[in-house]
Order: C-alpha cells, then structure tokens, then sequence
C-alpha cells in the first residue's frame, strides 16, 4: 500500500529469528504511531506481524530505498552486512539493532528498541561514514572478477588437503611468500570480525588503514600488517596449485583459479552508519567483549 506520510524508513530484518519478528512489530507501530512510514521487502513481510499500512516492495534494489532517510536492520553479523550492502548501494545510513552475538556494526541492542524509536523520530543521531575496500580478480592480466568489501576480503584455500601457496605484495613491491589457510585483507572496521580471528590487531574505526592478516601460515615471518589507506594489496595465487577461493564479507565468493592475483584498495564509496550514542570506541569494544577492567582508577587528578 502506498503511504503519504513526510517521512519513510526501510526496514531490514532476520525473519528467521523470533527476536527480530518481535522487534519488527515494536518498531514499525512505535513509527507509524508518530506518522513515519515504513518500507518492507515483500517477501519478508511475510514472516512479519505488520499492519496494512506498511509499503511493500518487491525487488530487492538500491531503488527500493529511494525517498528513505534511514535502514534500520534487525539481526546479527550477517543481517547487518546484508544490510550494509543495501546502505552502499544507496547511499542511506544504516542503523543496526543487534539480535546475535557480539555486532560491531550495531548501535543498539535488543532492549534498547524504545530509545531506537525515540531517535529515529526525533532525528537525534548522527551519521558518519566507514571506509570500504574495492577488490578486482585478474587472471591472465585481465580483470576477471570486481567486487568490495566493508569489512574484508578474504582469500581461502578451497580443500581442506592442501596449504594455499601465496605471495605477498605492497604497492607493487613483493613483501614475502608462504602456505598458509588464506590472507584476510581488511578495513579497520573488520579488524574485529575475521581479522581479528585470525590473530590481527584491532585498529579504531576512524583510523584510516589497510590490514594484511595471515591465517594459519607456514612461516616464520607472518606477521599482520598495517599499511597506509592509500596503499595497493595483491595476493598472488601460485600457479601450480589447486583453486582458491575470494570471499567478501563472508557473503559473497567466487573460485580463484591457479595464478589468480586479487588486489585490494580503499573503496571509492564508502557505508554511512548512524550514530545513537557519543561513546568511544573502547567502551565498545569492552562492552562487546566483557574485558575485565575491574581495579581501574583511572587518570590522576
């Protein structure tokens, strides 16, 4: 049904998961009541107890956001991801709830649904942008595969048998080479998601730089690495080996055959978040992964 109200906001959820088909229906009534719009992907409204008013639409586009101020998702890691594909494409903020574990990309959790409402309908948030990467597959020396990432590319072994044998490089230049599991490259906001399995640091998400992260080489010298924002990562799949495989943001893949090189820049479009609380990242990142800071005393006054 189409709406006439001043104001629209698309909303995004994890059907699949009660938590996020309870917080659906308090956000959308606690919208509507207060004369905002909400716009819904067809096929998940479906699975949600919605009322009439809600629009429909059936193609999951870029367009489909158009006239939207806002994304709101339900649901975790993946469902914010999804999401952030939608939010790139079209360029409006998403503003994640998290329903799942841990959710960096999330400014809200479940409990806080009220305050969600209140702010959304107040306009009481901020927006700010985080950086992506822009990643191009070459074979032969032409472009075969073009994707991006928020939080990272990946490159895998395919088989559980044998190592992926890769060979580094930096802005043109070959840093080292080793078997391994894979290289994770990555965005400072996915610092904390595979990067940070794999053993690399946790860099601020206003820093600005590019993250090379080894999983589980065969080699003395495998460290992460942090470069500049503006630097060029390849990975060099050697050519006598069996297949890789690309994932981006652990949605979307695509087979590396032997002698396959990805090469990794900052991305030229960036996803815009929004922002509910003025918090520092630490408090985030202890909230997030219960550090024991008992006994602390802080500054000296």
């Amino acid at each position: 049904m189409t709406q006439n109200r001043a104001r629209t906001v698309f909303l995004l959820a994890h059907t699949g998961r009660p938590a996020a088909i309870r917080s659906a229906e308090l956000v959308v009534k606690g919208l509507m009541r207060e004369n905002i719009g909400v716009r819904v992907l067809a096929y998940e409204a479906r699975d949600l107890p919605l009322p009439e008013e809600v629009e429909l639409v059936e193609e999951a586009t870029p367009q489909c956001l158009d006239g939207c101020e806002l994304l709101i998702v339900l649901g975790g890691d993946g469902t914010l991801l999804r999401g952030a594909e939608f939010a790139r494409a079209s360029g409006v903020p998403m503003l994640g709830v998290n329903l799942g574990r841990v959710g960096f990309l999330a400014e809200a959790e479940r409990d806080d649904l009220d305050k969600v409402v209140d702010r959304v309908v107040t306009k009481a948030y901020e927006v700010e942008e985080r950086m992506t990467v822009d990643v191009v597959v070459h074979q032969n020396g032409n472009i075969v595969h073009t994707d991006w990432a928020l939080n990272e590319a990946a490159v895998q072994k395919a088989g559980a048998e044998k190592l992926l044998e890769v060979v580094l490089e930096i802005d043109g230049r070959p840093v080292t080479g080793f078997g391994c599991d894979g290289i994770v490259l990555s965005t400072p906001t996915g610092s904390t998601a595979y990067a940070f399995s794999a053993g690399g640091p946790v860099v601020w998400p206003e820093v600005e730089a590019l993250l090379m992260v080894p999983i589980s080489a065969h080699a003395l010298f495998a460290k992460p690495l942090v470069t500049s924002p503006d630097s060029v990562l390849a990975v060099e799949v050697l050519p006598h080996i069996p297949p890789g495989v690309l994932w981006c943001d652990g949605r979307r893949t695509v087979e590396l055959p032997p002698g396959a090189r990805v090469e990794v820049r900052r991305g030229a479009v960036p996803v815009r978040l929004a922002r509910l609380h003025h918090a520092s990242f630490t408090d985030r990142l202890v909230a997030k992964f219960a550090l024991p800071v008992s006994g602390w005393r802080g500054a000296p006054h």
